[in-house]
């Protein structure tokens, strides 16, 4: 049939697939240095008539296990007809190493989806990315739609990527534990100190059967984003005794029982979505990225926690209601494309309000987040209902997990082992935290 869809697995028997693996200050100024750009690569470079047949290759992740990757397709196609999207699967293990190294190697690849930040500095300082801003300037795209996370990646005023997906963190609470404890549910303006004593209040039984108040997971960011959300820090910046009350609070609370045990759940590899399934946790702080997993899971039996909700994520005092910690995923056009006007519109499209409308759809939370994008997920069979999950869609500001810094993927290492000192106890919390500071100032003096 003409114009028919085409979806396959290129470079299949080179590739590994990989298994699953989810805003800082918009005034801090990045220290990526990108590579110099050429005028043979500017946006507009190419010329290919927008009717002529074109394939464009798009490099992604965990195609099967991704609601809106096909879908994305066959809207543009819809449009387009004249336009093929064959994905490049390159699994989500070490995802971002597996395309630099695509890359440095001449892949014929079109669309880069970039997954994280770190990855994305790197891409930019090896000089794989097309400068965006004469494109954006050119379509007329207006970047305060993305809520500030445009400004936030920039490299020397230039940009090289569009997001299409916002993640961002959440409270997800169980209705039926709360209304089994006699407890109101939580609202959509908590403290941290309101946190912890629902937590305290929803904490009951022993063993096998005991509930626990509140869940964090293993991720380092479960527990040190908290210490951001005044907006006075960031974990890049080589300093890190603000962290101290944070850590002070949640090993108390393990310490208490009202979470689970730190060392427990890395020994045993414990997932969150199991005890959040299994009514083990009456709230657990995760990110929006669950919404459309908790829904399926519902449906299909195999989460138990039925009746559930989400609210905003817990603040500190003098913070507004509404701030949060998040992730972007976005869409980067490879700067030797010879296809580089088609790639770009497609680009256009899916981090657009047309592309944000599909990825709504399937229930997953898109960069641009509207009254229409909202009503959509909230609409979402499976969805709760009552009114303050849907609140819980919109933000007022969100602080990148892991700011835009040269020097990022080291600083990880050090907060992500440091983290685990503090939390199984190996380490005293001043001792860890002084520990964070020496080795992220060697990284930041390289």
């Amino acid at each position: 049939m003409k114009g028919k869809q085409v979806f396959h697995l290129a470079l299949a028997g080179a590739l590994c697939a990989g298994m699953l693996a989810g805003c800082g200050d918009s005034d801090e100024k990045s220290n990526v240095t990108a590579a110099p750009s050429t005028a043979a690569s500017s946006a507009s470079a190419s010329a290919t008539p927008s009717n002529a047949p074109v394939t464009l290759k798009w490099a992604l992740w965990d195609w099967e296990a991704t609601a809106y990757y096909k879908p994305l397709i066959e809207a543009y196609k819809k449009s387009h007809p004249n336009v093929t999207i064959e994905y490049v699967d390159l699994g989500s293990t070490d995802y971002m190493t597996m395309l630099s190294t695509q890359l440095s190697g001449g892949a014929d690849l079109d669309i880069l989806t970039i997954k994280d930040i770190p990855g994305y500095a790197n891409l930019v300082k090896q000089n794989h990315l097309e400068p965006l801003k004469p494109y954006i300037s050119k379509a007329g795209i207006d970047t305060a739609a993305y809520g500030g996370t445009v400004e936030q990646i920039q490299v020397n005023n230039e940009v090289y990527a569009l997001p299409f997906r916002s993640d961002f963190w959440v409270v997800y609470y169980n209705k039926d534990l709360f209304d089994k404890a006699g407890v109101p549910h939580p609202t959509n303006d908590m403290t941290l100190d309101q946190y912890d004593e629902l937590a305290r209040k929803l904490t009951a039984g022993s063993g096998s059967t005991k509930v626990y108040g509140g869940h964090y997971h293993t991720w380092r960011s479960a527990v040190q984003l908290f210490g951001i959300l005044d907006g006075k820090h960031t974990i890049v910046d080589g300093d890190y005794d603000f962290l101290k009350p944070t850590y002070e609070r949640i090993l108390k609370e393990q310490s208490d029982g009202i979470v689970m045990d730190y060392a427990t759940l890395k020994t045993s590899s414990t997932h969150y979505s199991g005890v959040f399934y299994n009514n083990n946790v009456a709230m657990m702080n995760m990110g929006s990225w669950f919404i459309a997993t908790q829904i399926a899971k519902v449906q299909s039996g195999e989460s138990k926690a039925v009746n559930w909700g989400i609210v905003k994520y817990p603040h500190p005092e003098g913070v507004p209601a509404g701030t949060t910690l998040g992730t972007i995923t976005s869409l980067a056009v490879n700067k030797k494309s010879a296809k580089k006007d088609a790639a770009l519109e497609f680009m256009k499209f899916v981090t657009g309000k047309e592309g944000a409308a599909v990825i709504a759809s399937t229930g997953t939370i898109p960069a641009i987040k509207d009254e229409q994008v909202v009503n959509s997920i909230a609409s979402v069979k499976g969805f709760p209902t009552d009114e303050n999950s849907k609140k819980a869609l919109t933000t007022v500001k969100t602080y990148l997990e892991m700011p835009l810094h040269e020097k990022s993927a080291e600083i990880e290492v050090v907060l992500n082992e440091v983290h685990d000192n503090i939390m199984t106890k190996n380490v005293t919390i001043d001792k860890g935290l002084a520990d964070m500071k020496t080795r992220v100032g060697q990284v930041l003096k390289k």
